[in-house]
């Protein structure tokens, strides 16, 4: 974003590979390497080259702001996309697919009858919603009532809340419902709106993995003169007067008017904000009772396992060109709240069973403490547990809002396109 802005940009990675943290780990063996396994792969994996495991698992948003921000700089062209197959919910120790159309609804043994029509009633209000136009409020005021009492007013069960809060809203506490309406309302037409792109689902992957994405925008970098370095060591971020001026490494200094990181490389100016664990499985068969799709997500909402925080189980398969023939790769995540993670990731675990190899990480979260102002150093947060990537993308404008001064705009970087590439592109 900062290449197509005009801005010189150097990149310097420490890895050898793309993606830091969010990378995709091919091939097998190295994943094994990484996680301390004794040993190979079986046999029974196949070749090693044909798997591409993430490391921190996610799906975009067909209408989300990935997306847009893959549309608008054209990193589309470098990469190939599937449509995930379906999203389930987990409600009294089963699973059931979010409905993504109505005649799923009517069908769907989540809700009752007189449930359904309530719900079906609550979806039209939401799609009509316009914050700009009153008259689609019918006596809710986006800004001040609560989603507790919109819910109220289509007089929702406990179990209806649960699955559109946390499986179309997608948020991963209970702390929304009494906050104003109008973000829930918005989220809940971004859902609506991604599933009517595709239909099965509102979410897609990209071929080859996740690792594709940030490649995908290190050749559009390069396209507007960025330069791109991996292996390159950080010795040290070279500070005057409390800004930074440049980085060292290999015994050069690199000079620099502004510095975006993430915060593994400069832990005295972030803090813990908390612990995500997620578990990588490897399986030799589709998750049970998801119609043996080759590709899903599932949500656990808090409260249907009396926790704070909802478990989610990403899936994808050798569809995805990830693993090897016949293999499926399930990643369950979660935000850490005891002692005991791994107890706390259980019931998405026993989802998944049997379970051929499973690899466990437990990371911290970071937020910065130096929102760059003064220092013009830039730190992202730590990626979340969420199973998309809007979180994300929030941070992505949050940091260019601090070192541009001014909104990110998806209009400005479509113009800035056409510049370059005319509009004929555009089709």
């Amino acid at each position: 974003i900062m290449s197509v802005n005009g801005k010189k940009v150097l990149h310097m990675d420490r890895n050898s590979y793309y993606g830091g943290e969010s990378a995709s780990i091919t091939p097998l063996e190295d994943l094994y390497k990484r996680f301390n396994l004794p040993g190979t792969p079986p046999e029974s994996m196949g070749r090693g080259r044909d798997w591409n495991v993430d490391l921190i698992p996610k799906f975009l948003m067909a209408n989300g702001q990935l997306v847009k921000m893959l549309l608008y700089t054209e990193v589309t062209r470098y990469l190939d996309f599937k449509v995930i197959e379906g999203s389930f919910v987990y409600k009294g120790g089963k699973i059931y697919k979010v409905p993504s159309t109505e005649a799923e609804a009517l069908a769907s043994s989540l809700m009752g009858l007189f449930e359904k029509r309530r719900f079906r009633k609550f979806l039209v209000y939401v799609a009509n919603f316009d914050e700009n136009d009153p008259r689609t409020f019918e006596g809710v005021d986006p800004k001040k009532t609560t989603m507790r009492d919109v819910y109220k007013k289509f007089d929702l069960g406990q179990d209806v809340i649960d699955f559109t809060g946390h499986a179309l809203a997608l948020y991963r506490t209970d702390d929304y419902l009494d906050q104003p309406c109008q973000e829930t309302i918005n989220r809940i037409k971004l859902y609506s709106e991604s599933l009517a792109r595709y239909g099965k689902s509102p979410y897609l992957y990209p071929l080859y993995g996740l690792g594709e994405l940030p490649q995908g925008f290190a050749r559009l970098s390069a396209i507007y003169g960025g330069t791109y370095m991996l292996n390159k060591p950080i010795e040290e971020i070279v500070i005057e007067n409390g800004k930074v001026v440049g980085v060292k490494s290999e015994g050069e200094v690199a000079r620099c008017k502004q510095l975006i990181c993430d915060p593994s490389y400069v832990s005295d100016r972030v803090t813990k904000v908390g612990q995500v664990i997620r578990v990588i499985c490897i399986l030799s068969h589709p998750i049970k009772n998801t119609n043996d799709a080759n590709s899903c997500q599932i949500i656990i909402p808090q409260n249907q396992v009396n926790r704070k925080s909802d478990i989610y189980v990403c899936m994808i398969s050798s569809a995805h060109n990830v693993a090897a023939q016949g293999k499926y790769i399930a990643i369950a995540s979660t935000t850490v709240e005891t002692a005991d993670p791994e107890k706390e990731i259980k019931p998405a675990l026993d989802l998944l069973e049997p379970i051929e190899q499973k690899f466990v990480s437990i990371s911290d979260l970071f937020a910065p403490t130096d929102l760059g102002t003064e220092s013009q150093i830039f730190i992202s947060r730590t990626y979340d547990a969420t199973t998309h990537f809007e979180t994300t993308c929030d941070d992505i404008k949050d940091i260019y809002k601090r070192m541009m001064g001014s909104e990110f705009d998806f209009e400005e970087m479509k113009r800035k396109k056409n510049d370059i590439y005319g509009e004929e592109e555009q089709q």
